[in-house]
């Protein structure tokens, strides 16, 4: 069947939801619409057309509100490469793809459709979206082109502003670059997907201005967007996608345009004054202007002057302070402790800047405290949702920059401060606290006592066992395991996860019966290897054990290197990063293979029986691995191998030949 395309207008609706409508008029393939005819439209709140701007004039092909007096263009598709003259066609090809024509037939911009269908049908709907679709398809909202993923200085009802995070597609603001030019300008207005996302107004790749994070009913940098009989808000982040949009009500035309010097503002038109009347505006103040008073340094634009450190808080050059320049912000009147830090409370505060943030959804705010508490690394946490009491957890984990204080509206949000700073909690606070610490240290003292008595238990039980049977792992005594010194780092869940993405797929590096493995960088640079116990493991804490034990006691070239391990909430191995992966994805690749010459093979060779001789007989234990296989030898970038996966090994006393085992290991 021959493509066509068919322009169509709707009813009045500002939804992203709107149904197509029938095609008000067809056009084929080998026909075009060219500069100054009326493209048609029937009642519709948007049409599709050509218009001139600049100087000298230029010919754009743009989407603007058809019932407006004053054009109002909301969406341009040739920005970039605009026609010089009046000679400019447009039309849809076979392949359903939308093209724009000059007066030689040359191509000066096209939308292309991802897969080709046999019907395609061009439409521009009521919510202003020029969508390409099948007409012969099922759905009439799956649309093969769009131009709401492809906004331009304008966001309006039902459009998108953000991520898909499957395919890492950005739909962003760009301004114009002057009132009359539509070509890009320097400024641009996306969602950042760094730590906890929020939007971020940019001059090339300076921020100026930046929202805040979402805290369930808006940005924490915007307090006055709030919902209302007129506006609705939605912000979304899931695995697919992370992004904000506004639907109106039918009665209400609006539109948000980020302008040519930088401004963001939003504007309503007025039927009875026949004009858009603004309606809001970011950056509004100084404070609004990022980082305005540095690191820990606070904004109030009602005080003066608007800068002041938080409490606790002193300038990191006073000097630059007496004249008024804050950019280097504040440091703490007193260093941190770790392990003796309090957390202070600041009240009614833009939250700051998230780039370097952590998130749960699911944690409450003292576990969030705890969390932080256990990380030095960690500044401050607050909830992440305010609704409803409060929820999630939001951590930071490096300087705080641009923060504000509102008279009303503010979050709270907890910092950490040095115990001496302990005058800055409230009052019920202290009590708390004072309370909390009584109760730590005669638990404490409660718990030495147990501990105590049951190794005394664990003795006398000791001595009564063959020595034989004294592998406390393979027996699976308590006892000993409580008593193991491993002398092994442990890693906060915190560190593990910033440092692999929060375990992004994107970072994985294979799966075995342990469970996944993913690589990390941690913040020194150092590339790592994380295991995570799979909770759907055949292996289990047993197999974890033994591998803490067992590896972290073992040093030879020819074995992986534990780096350390982490028991909080997930049990995860951290080990060296080796880059080659393991022996059979060479072995049984044939591409792969062939790297695999005879004195590479040797070398292999010698290197795992090396290992298996430092295993058997020359290390401080005695272990037989168990478990040896392909998969389970690493290649470090020099082809050498080195033993891995120590879940199901067994040791030996120092005098022991043989002995038995009560189950099935290995594979």
């Amino acid at each position: 069947m021959k493509a066509f395309v068919a322009l169509s207008m709707c009813l009045v609706l500002f939804s992203c939801n709107a149904l197509l409508s029938n095609a008000l008029d067809t056009i084929a393939t080998d026909q075009s619409i060219r500069d100054g005819e009326n493209l048609l439209s029937a009642g519709g709140t948007f049409e599709l057309g050509f218009f001139s701007a600049g100087n000298p004039p230029k010919r754009y092909l743009g989407i603007w509100y058809k019932k407006i007096t004053t054009r109002t263009i909301v969406w341009v598709a040739n920005r970039v490469a605009p026609l010089a003259d009046a000679s400019g066609a447009f039309r849809v090809t076979t392949h359903g793809s939308l093209v724009l024509l000059d007066g030689n037939g040359s191509d000066i911009w096209l939308s292309n459709a991802p897969i080709p269908v046999r019907n395609p049908v061009a439409q521009l709907l009521d919510s202003g979206n020029l969508v390409v679709r099948d007409a012969e398809g099922s759905d009439p909202n799956n649309f093969l082109w769009q131009s709401f993923d492809y906004p331009t200085d304008t966001l309006v009802a039902g459009m998108k502003l953000g991520w898909n995070r499957t395919s890492g597609f950005n739909r962003h603001l760009t301004s114009w670059k002057s009132i009359d030019d539509p070509s890009p300008g320097n400024f641009t207005f996306q969602l950042d997907p760094n730590g906890y996302p929020q939007e971020l107004l940019k001059q090339g790749s300076d921020i100026k201005f930046r929202t805040g994070p979402w805290n369930g009913l808006r940005w924490s940098g915007i307090p006055n967007l709030n919902p209302n009989p007129y506006y609705r808000y939605e912000f979304v982040l899931n695995e697919g996608e992370m992004y904000y949009r506004e639907l109106l009500n039918s009665w209400v035309i609006s539109r948000m345009i980020l302008m040519p010097n930088g401004m963001l503002q939003r504007f309503t038109w007025i039927d009875r004054t026949q004009g858009w009347t603004l309606y809001i505006s970011c950056p509004i103040d100084q404070c609004d202007n990022y980082a305005s008073c540095g690191a820990y340094g606070s904004c109030r634009v009602d005080t003066s002057p608007v800068c002041r450190c938080l409490k606790g808080f002193v300038p990191r050059f006073s000097q630059e302070w007496d004249i008024l320049d804050w950019s280097n912000g504040c440091v703490r009147r007193n260093a941190l402790d770790c392990e003796k830090d309090i957390f202070v409370k600041y009240s009614r505060l833009k939250l700051p800047d998230t780039q370097s943030s952590w998130f749960n959804e699911s944690m409450n705010l003292q576990e969030c405290e705890v969390v932080c508490m256990k990380n030095c690394s960690c500044m401050a946490y607050s909830n992440l949702d305010i609704r409803d009491g409060g929820s999630g957890c939001l951590l930071w984990f490096d300087k705080l920059i641009d923060i504000r204080e509102y008279s009303d509206y503010g979050q709270d949000l907890y910092i950490r401060m040095a115990a001496s700073e302990s005058a800055l909690l409230p009052s019920h606070q202290k009590k708390h606290k004072l309370v909390m610490g009584l109760a730590v240290s005669f638990g404490s003292v409660f718990l030495i006592l147990v501990l105590t008595i049951r190794v005394l238990q664990c003795k006398k039980k000791k001595m009564k066992l063959p020595e034989a049977k004294r592998d406390s792992f393979e027996s699976g005594d308590n006892c000993e395991n409580q008593k193991e010194d491993l002398d092994l780092p442990l890693f906060d869940l915190s560190t593990v996860a910033i440092a692999t993405n929060y375990f992004s797929s994107d970072n994985k590096l294979g799966e075995g019966g342990f469970g996944p493995v993913y690589k990390g960088v941690l913040r020194g640079g150092q590339i790592i290897a994380v295991k995570m116990l799979s909770k759907n493991s055949r292996q289990g804490l047993h197999e974890f054990k033994n591998e803490v034990l067992y590896v972290s006691k073992l040093q030879h070239r020819n074995l992986v290197k534990l780096l350390g391990c982490c028991i909080e909430e997930e049990k995860l191995l951290i080990y060296e990063f080796v880059p080659n992966r393991s022996l059979d994805s060479f072995l049984f690749d044939p591409t792969q293979r062939e790297q695999l010459d005879w004195s590479a093979r040797f070398n292999i060779i010698n290197g795992i029986a090396r290992g298996l001789l430092y295993l058997h007989q020359d290390s401080r234990l005695r272990i037989i691995h168990r478990d040896i296989k392909a998969s389970n030898v690493l290649l470090d970038c020099e082809m050498n191998p080195k033993i891995s996966d120590f879940g199901l090994a067994k040791s030996f006393a120092g005098n022991e030949t043989q002995a038995n085992t009560n189950r099935v290991v290995g594979t």
